[in-house]
């Protein structure tokens, strides 16, 4: 099964300059996604994932075009050609 994963441009470093990325992960959650695209783009979880494993609060992710914690969080399942989008929050006054 491969995810395809859309990367925002302030995380392209980690891809050297892509924004987007098949992965395969090992699992069937977004947290499997998240691992298997870690896995192949070291660190670029650690902007994404706090130092406890969960969400950054200043970070959305979409399955689809499901907000993830609207859903069951990092455990959302995903389907084979699914697309993760990792989407920074905007803060403006």
């Amino acid at each position: 099964m491969t995810v395809t994963v859309r990367i925002p441009t302030i995380l392209r470093t980690y891809t050297g300059g892509v924004g987007e990325v098949s992965v395969a992960p090992a699992g069937a959650t977004v947290s499997d996604v998240l691992s298997a695209l870690d896995g192949d783009f070291p660190g670029i979880c650690g902007r994404v994932l706090d130092e406890r494993g969960a969400l950054r609060r200043f970070v959305n992710l979409y399955v689809d075009e499901d907000d993830i914690r609207m859903l069951d969080g990092l455990a959302t399942g995903t389907r084979p050609g699914a697309l993760l989008s990792i989407i920074p929050a905007v803060a403006g006054g």
